[in-house]
Protein backbone atom coordinates (compact mmCIF):
# COMPACT_ATOMS: atom_id res chain seq x y z
CA UNK A 1 0.00 0.00 0.00
CA UNK A 2 1.30 3.87 -0.67
CA UNK A 3 -0.30 6.40 1.49
CA UNK A 4 -0.56 8.47 -1.70
CA UNK A 5 -2.78 6.03 -3.81
CA UNK A 6 -5.43 7.78 -5.37
CA UNK A 7 -7.65 4.70 -4.65
CA UNK A 8 -7.28 2.49 -1.72
CA UNK A 9 -9.03 -0.55 -0.87
CA UNK A 10 -8.23 -2.22 1.95
CA UNK A 11 -9.91 -5.73 3.81
CA UNK A 12 -12.97 -5.60 1.35
CA UNK A 13 -15.41 -7.77 2.14
CA UNK A 14 -18.60 -8.40 -0.09
CA UNK A 15 -21.12 -10.52 0.95
CA UNK A 16 -24.71 -11.79 -0.31
CA UNK A 17 -26.94 -13.78 2.52
CA UNK A 18 -29.01 -15.96 0.16
CA UNK A 19 -31.41 -19.01 1.23
CA UNK A 20 -28.81 -21.28 0.38
CA UNK A 21 -26.15 -19.25 2.72
CA UNK A 22 -23.29 -16.73 2.69
CA UNK A 23 -21.96 -15.54 -0.78
CA UNK A 24 -18.67 -14.49 -0.32
CA UNK A 25 -17.86 -12.91 -3.44
CA UNK A 26 -15.49 -11.02 -2.46
CA UNK A 27 -13.72 -12.07 0.62
CA UNK A 28 -10.53 -9.56 2.33
CA UNK A 29 -9.31 -7.86 -0.47
CA UNK A 30 -6.88 -5.00 -0.61
CA UNK A 31 -4.76 -2.94 -3.33
CA UNK A 32 -4.10 0.34 -3.68
CA UNK A 33 -3.79 2.00 -7.31
CA UNK A 34 -1.84 5.73 -8.09
CA UNK A 35 -2.93 8.41 -10.72
CA UNK A 36 -2.10 7.77 -13.89
CA UNK A 37 -1.16 4.04 -13.83
CA UNK A 38 -3.26 0.93 -14.67
CA UNK A 39 -4.23 -2.07 -12.70
CA UNK A 40 -5.56 -5.04 -14.43
CA UNK A 41 -8.00 -7.46 -12.37
CA UNK A 42 -7.81 -11.04 -14.13
CA UNK A 43 -9.42 -14.48 -13.43
CA UNK A 44 -12.26 -16.96 -14.06
CA UNK A 45 -15.73 -15.84 -13.77
CA UNK A 46 -17.04 -15.81 -10.54
CA UNK A 47 -13.69 -15.28 -8.81
CA UNK A 48 -14.68 -12.17 -7.26
CA UNK A 49 -13.22 -9.42 -10.03
CA UNK A 50 -17.16 -7.42 -11.19
CA UNK A 51 -18.30 -7.55 -7.81
CA UNK A 52 -15.37 -6.11 -6.67
CA UNK A 53 -15.75 -3.42 -9.30
CA UNK A 54 -19.47 -2.38 -8.31
CA UNK A 55 -19.45 -2.24 -4.71
CA UNK A 56 -16.01 0.35 -5.48
CA UNK A 57 -18.66 2.34 -7.58
CA UNK A 58 -21.19 2.03 -4.51
CA UNK A 59 -23.81 0.07 -6.95
CA UNK A 60 -24.60 -2.90 -4.14
CA UNK A 61 -27.85 -2.05 -2.98
CA UNK A 62 -27.08 -1.81 1.15
CA UNK A 63 -29.60 -3.81 2.44
CA UNK A 64 -28.53 -6.96 -0.26
CA UNK A 65 -25.22 -6.53 0.21
CA UNK A 66 -23.18 -6.81 3.57
CA UNK A 67 -19.90 -4.74 3.02
CA UNK A 68 -16.91 -4.27 5.19
CA UNK A 69 -13.72 -2.93 4.75
CA UNK A 70 -12.04 0.64 3.58
CA UNK A 71 -12.38 1.82 -0.16
CA UNK A 72 -10.63 5.47 0.13
CA UNK A 73 -11.05 7.82 -2.98
CA UNK A 74 -8.88 10.40 -2.95
CA UNK A 75 -8.67 10.72 0.85
CA UNK A 76 -12.58 10.19 1.00
CA UNK A 77 -13.53 7.14 2.70
CA UNK A 78 -16.71 5.45 0.44
CA UNK A 79 -17.91 2.03 2.54
CA UNK A 80 -19.18 4.39 5.19
CA UNK A 81 -20.76 7.78 2.83
CA UNK A 82 -23.89 8.17 2.52
CA UNK A 83 -25.57 6.58 -0.86
CA UNK A 84 -26.10 10.25 -2.22
CA UNK A 85 -22.83 11.53 -1.92
CA UNK A 86 -21.04 7.97 -3.46
CA UNK A 87 -23.76 9.04 -6.31
CA UNK A 88 -22.54 12.86 -7.06
CA UNK A 89 -18.96 10.76 -7.30
CA UNK A 90 -20.19 8.69 -10.02
CA UNK A 91 -20.01 9.81 -13.55
CA UNK A 92 -17.45 12.82 -12.62
CA UNK A 93 -14.74 11.48 -10.67
CA UNK A 94 -15.45 7.42 -11.17
CA UNK A 95 -17.01 5.69 -13.54
CA UNK A 96 -17.13 2.48 -15.37
CA UNK A 97 -17.90 0.69 -18.48
CA UNK A 98 -19.66 -2.09 -17.55
CA UNK A 99 -19.68 -5.28 -19.36
CA UNK A 100 -23.09 -5.63 -21.02
CA UNK A 101 -24.09 -2.46 -22.70
CA UNK A 102 -27.00 -3.99 -23.48
CA UNK A 103 -28.56 -4.19 -20.31
CA UNK A 104 -26.07 -1.19 -18.77
CA UNK A 105 -28.39 1.12 -21.53
CA UNK A 106 -31.99 2.19 -21.35
CA UNK A 107 -33.67 1.10 -24.21
CA UNK A 108 -36.34 3.94 -24.31
CA UNK A 109 -33.84 6.79 -24.73
CA UNK A 110 -31.77 7.24 -27.36
CA UNK A 111 -28.00 6.53 -26.94
CA UNK A 112 -27.39 10.38 -27.41
CA UNK A 113 -29.46 11.09 -24.76
CA UNK A 114 -28.05 8.86 -22.00
CA UNK A 115 -24.43 11.15 -22.75
CA UNK A 116 -26.19 14.24 -22.71
CA UNK A 117 -28.18 13.37 -19.34
CA UNK A 118 -24.78 11.81 -17.57
CA UNK A 119 -22.96 15.23 -18.92
CA UNK A 120 -25.11 17.48 -17.61
CA UNK A 121 -25.90 16.09 -14.08
CA UNK A 122 -22.19 17.23 -13.62
CA UNK A 123 -21.47 20.28 -15.92
CA UNK A 124 -24.01 23.14 -16.17
CA UNK A 125 -24.59 23.54 -19.94
CA UNK A 126 -27.24 23.91 -22.42
CA UNK A 127 -28.36 20.63 -23.70
CA UNK A 128 -27.16 22.06 -27.12
CA UNK A 129 -23.35 21.73 -25.75
CA UNK A 130 -24.02 18.38 -23.93
CA UNK A 131 -25.33 17.05 -27.53
CA UNK A 132 -21.98 18.28 -29.33
CA UNK A 133 -19.81 16.59 -26.73
CA UNK A 134 -21.71 13.38 -27.02
CA UNK A 135 -21.54 13.57 -30.50
CA UNK A 136 -17.57 14.25 -30.07
CA UNK A 137 -17.69 11.66 -27.61
CA UNK A 138 -19.15 8.70 -30.02
CA UNK A 139 -16.93 10.07 -32.92
CA UNK A 140 -13.99 9.71 -30.84
CA UNK A 141 -14.57 6.28 -29.95
CA UNK A 142 -15.10 5.43 -33.58
CA UNK A 143 -19.06 5.18 -34.57
CA UNK A 144 -19.31 6.60 -38.37
CA UNK A 145 -21.61 9.29 -38.72
CA UNK A 146 -21.72 10.64 -34.86
CA UNK A 147 -24.12 13.35 -36.03
CA UNK A 148 -27.35 10.80 -37.38
CA UNK A 149 -26.60 7.83 -34.64
CA UNK A 150 -26.13 10.56 -31.76
CA UNK A 151 -30.37 9.80 -32.11
CA UNK A 152 -30.30 6.03 -32.29
CA UNK A 153 -31.63 3.93 -29.63
CA UNK A 154 -29.28 0.95 -28.30
CA UNK A 155 -31.29 -1.97 -30.15
CA UNK A 156 -30.39 0.10 -33.58
CA UNK A 157 -27.02 -0.83 -32.89
CA UNK A 158 -24.91 -3.58 -33.48
CA UNK A 159 -22.79 -5.12 -30.00
CA UNK A 160 -19.66 -3.96 -30.80
CA UNK A 161 -21.08 0.08 -31.41
CA UNK A 162 -23.03 -0.39 -28.20
CA UNK A 163 -19.93 -0.99 -26.44
CA UNK A 164 -18.21 1.63 -28.04
CA UNK A 165 -21.69 3.68 -26.83
CA UNK A 166 -20.88 2.80 -23.63
CA UNK A 167 -16.96 3.91 -23.68
CA UNK A 168 -18.72 6.92 -24.97
CA UNK A 169 -20.37 7.37 -21.82
CA UNK A 170 -18.08 6.29 -19.20
CA UNK A 171 -15.60 8.27 -20.80
CA UNK A 172 -17.53 11.72 -20.77
CA UNK A 173 -16.85 13.50 -18.15
CA UNK A 174 -13.29 12.63 -17.84
CA UNK A 175 -13.32 10.53 -14.58
CA UNK A 176 -10.32 10.49 -12.50
CA UNK A 177 -10.97 6.86 -11.64
CA UNK A 178 -12.05 4.47 -14.77
CA UNK A 179 -13.07 1.01 -14.11
CA UNK A 180 -13.65 -1.05 -17.42
CA UNK A 181 -15.18 -4.38 -16.80
CA UNK A 182 -14.58 -6.14 -19.92
CA UNK A 183 -14.23 -2.63 -22.57
CA UNK A 184 -13.65 -4.91 -25.60
CA UNK A 185 -16.01 -7.72 -25.80
CA UNK A 186 -17.44 -8.52 -28.61
CA UNK A 187 -15.20 -5.87 -30.36
CA UNK A 188 -12.78 -7.13 -33.62
CA UNK A 189 -9.15 -6.80 -33.20
CA UNK A 190 -8.61 -3.26 -34.88
CA UNK A 191 -10.99 -1.31 -32.62
CA UNK A 192 -10.21 -3.61 -30.00
CA UNK A 193 -6.49 -1.50 -30.57
CA UNK A 194 -8.51 1.79 -30.93
CA UNK A 195 -10.32 1.56 -27.51
CA UNK A 196 -7.21 0.45 -25.68
CA UNK A 197 -5.52 3.53 -27.23
CA UNK A 198 -8.39 5.40 -26.60
CA UNK A 199 -8.13 4.28 -22.06
CA UNK A 200 -4.35 5.36 -22.82
CA UNK A 201 -4.74 9.10 -24.40
CA UNK A 202 -7.36 9.43 -21.81
CA UNK A 203 -4.74 8.18 -19.12
CA UNK A 204 -1.91 10.49 -20.13
CA UNK A 205 -4.52 14.02 -20.60
CA UNK A 206 -5.98 13.58 -17.50
CA UNK A 207 -3.49 11.66 -15.37
CA UNK A 208 -6.16 9.42 -14.56
CA UNK A 209 -6.07 5.94 -12.34
CA UNK A 210 -7.03 3.10 -14.65
CA UNK A 211 -8.68 -0.35 -13.37
CA UNK A 212 -9.29 -2.66 -16.47
CA UNK A 213 -10.99 -6.06 -15.65
CA UNK A 214 -10.91 -8.96 -18.29
CA UNK A 215 -10.62 -12.57 -18.92
CA UNK A 216 -8.08 -11.68 -22.25
CA UNK A 217 -4.39 -11.64 -20.97
CA UNK A 218 -3.19 -9.73 -23.34
CA UNK A 219 -5.29 -6.74 -23.13
CA UNK A 220 -3.76 -6.94 -19.54
CA UNK A 221 -0.30 -7.66 -20.96
CA UNK A 222 -0.66 -4.16 -22.91
CA UNK A 223 -2.61 -1.78 -20.69
CA UNK A 224 -1.43 -2.82 -16.96
CA UNK A 225 1.15 -1.43 -14.81
CA UNK A 226 0.20 -4.04 -12.11
CA UNK A 227 -1.93 -7.17 -12.03
CA UNK A 228 -4.02 -8.28 -9.37
CA UNK A 229 -4.79 -12.40 -9.44
CA UNK A 230 -8.07 -13.09 -7.78
CA UNK A 231 -9.32 -16.43 -7.22
CA UNK A 232 -12.42 -17.92 -4.80
CA UNK A 233 -12.63 -13.81 -3.69
CA UNK A 234 -9.63 -14.03 -2.78
CA UNK A 235 -5.98 -12.16 -4.61
CA UNK A 236 -3.56 -15.27 -5.11
CA UNK A 237 -1.02 -12.58 -6.91
CA UNK A 238 -0.19 -9.27 -7.23
CA UNK A 239 2.70 -7.82 -8.77
CA UNK A 240 4.06 -5.50 -11.39
CA UNK A 241 2.83 -6.77 -15.56
CA UNK A 242 6.89 -8.57 -15.92
CA UNK A 243 6.36 -10.19 -12.58
CA UNK A 244 2.67 -12.10 -13.73
CA UNK A 245 4.31 -12.74 -16.85
CA UNK A 246 7.80 -14.04 -16.71
CA UNK A 247 8.27 -14.61 -12.97
CA UNK A 248 4.77 -16.12 -11.65
CA UNK A 249 4.37 -17.36 -8.27
CA UNK A 250 1.09 -19.15 -7.99
CA UNK A 251 0.11 -22.31 -9.28
CA UNK A 252 -3.28 -20.89 -10.83
CA UNK A 253 -1.10 -17.90 -12.42
CA UNK A 254 0.66 -20.85 -14.21
CA UNK A 255 -2.51 -22.23 -15.18
CA UNK A 256 -3.92 -18.63 -16.69
CA UNK A 257 -0.90 -18.54 -18.55
CA UNK A 258 -0.80 -21.87 -20.00
CA UNK A 259 -4.51 -21.39 -21.30
CA UNK A 260 -3.51 -18.57 -23.09
CA UNK A 261 -2.99 -19.12 -26.50
CA UNK A 262 0.45 -17.61 -28.35
CA UNK A 263 0.08 -15.48 -31.44
CA UNK A 264 3.83 -14.30 -31.69
CA UNK A 265 4.55 -18.34 -32.88
CA UNK A 266 3.72 -21.27 -34.30
CA UNK A 267 1.84 -23.55 -31.51
CA UNK A 268 3.87 -26.73 -31.26
CA UNK A 269 1.70 -28.67 -28.46
CA UNK A 270 -1.84 -27.88 -27.09
CA UNK A 271 -3.25 -25.05 -24.76
CA UNK A 272 -3.05 -26.51 -21.44
CA UNK A 273 -6.63 -25.89 -19.44
CA UNK A 274 -6.97 -25.28 -15.95
CA UNK A 275 -8.75 -28.96 -14.41
CA UNK A 276 -11.90 -28.81 -12.52
CA UNK A 277 -14.10 -25.48 -12.31
CA UNK A 278 -14.01 -22.68 -9.80
CA UNK A 279 -15.34 -22.76 -6.36
CA UNK A 280 -19.10 -22.14 -5.24
CA UNK A 281 -18.33 -18.83 -3.28
CA UNK A 282 -21.49 -20.33 -1.20
CA UNK A 283 -18.53 -23.41 0.15
CA UNK A 284 -15.40 -22.47 -0.39
CA UNK A 285 -12.94 -25.14 0.06
CA UNK A 286 -11.16 -25.05 3.90
CA UNK A 287 -7.84 -24.06 3.21
CA UNK A 288 -6.39 -22.91 -0.03
CA UNK A 289 -9.28 -22.44 -1.84
CA UNK A 290 -6.98 -23.84 -4.82
CA UNK A 291 -6.52 -27.31 -3.19
CA UNK A 292 -8.76 -29.13 -5.21
CA UNK A 293 -7.21 -28.13 -8.73
CA UNK A 294 -4.03 -27.87 -7.77
CA UNK A 295 -1.33 -30.05 -8.79
CA UNK A 296 0.92 -29.05 -5.80
CA UNK A 297 -1.38 -29.54 -3.02
CA UNK A 298 0.14 -32.69 -1.78
CA UNK A 299 3.27 -30.94 -1.32
CA UNK A 300 2.25 -29.21 1.32
CA UNK A 301 2.41 -31.52 4.29
CA UNK A 302 -1.77 -31.29 4.65
CA UNK A 303 -1.26 -27.53 4.86
CA UNK A 304 -3.63 -26.98 1.96
CA UNK A 305 -6.97 -28.36 2.78
CA UNK A 306 -6.58 -27.58 6.22
CA UNK A 307 -5.07 -23.77 6.40
CA UNK A 308 -5.74 -21.06 4.50
CA UNK A 309 -2.40 -19.39 2.89
CA UNK A 310 -1.67 -15.41 4.27
CA UNK A 311 -0.92 -13.09 1.27
CA UNK A 312 2.91 -12.54 1.46
CA UNK A 313 5.88 -10.39 -0.03
CA UNK A 314 8.36 -12.57 -1.76
CA UNK A 315 10.43 -9.27 -3.48
CA UNK A 316 9.59 -6.22 -4.39
CA UNK A 317 5.93 -5.59 -3.76
CA UNK A 318 5.48 -9.29 -5.29
CA UNK A 319 2.74 -11.07 -2.87
CA UNK A 320 1.53 -14.21 -3.20
CA UNK A 321 -0.88 -16.62 -1.56
CA UNK A 322 0.82 -20.30 -1.74
CA UNK A 323 1.55 -22.86 1.03
CA UNK A 324 4.60 -23.67 -1.30
CA UNK A 325 8.11 -22.59 0.12
CA UNK A 326 9.12 -19.62 -2.29
CA UNK A 327 12.03 -21.72 -3.43
CA UNK A 328 10.04 -24.47 -4.25
CA UNK A 329 8.10 -22.15 -6.35
CA UNK A 330 10.80 -20.67 -8.37
CA UNK A 331 11.90 -24.92 -8.64
CA UNK A 332 8.93 -25.53 -10.19
CA UNK A 333 8.38 -22.45 -12.34
CA UNK A 334 11.85 -22.71 -13.75
CA UNK A 335 12.51 -26.61 -14.33
CA UNK A 336 8.32 -27.77 -15.19
CA UNK A 337 6.39 -25.13 -15.82
CA UNK A 338 8.30 -22.08 -17.99
CA UNK A 339 9.39 -24.60 -20.61
CA UNK A 340 6.36 -25.86 -20.71
CA UNK A 341 4.90 -22.60 -21.81
CA UNK A 342 8.02 -21.67 -23.74
CA UNK A 343 6.60 -24.15 -26.74
CA UNK A 344 3.31 -23.60 -26.84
Amino acid sequence: MTGNAFLDVKDLKIHFPTDDGLVKSVDGLSFSLERGKTLGIVGESGSGKSVTSLGILGLHKRGGAKISGEIWLDGEELVGATEEHVRGLRGKRMSMIFQDPLSAMHPFYSVGDQIIEAYRIHHKVTKQVARKHAIDMLERVGIPEPNRRVDSFPHEFSGGMRQRAMIAMALSCDPELLIADEPTTALDVTVQAQILDLMRDLQREFNSALIVITHDLGVVAELSDDILVMYGGKCVEYGTTDDIFYRPEHPYTWGLLGSMPRLDREPTERLLPIKGSPPSLINVPKGCAFHPRCPYSDQTEGRSKSEVPALLETEGGHLVRCHLSRQERHRLWETEIKPVLETQ
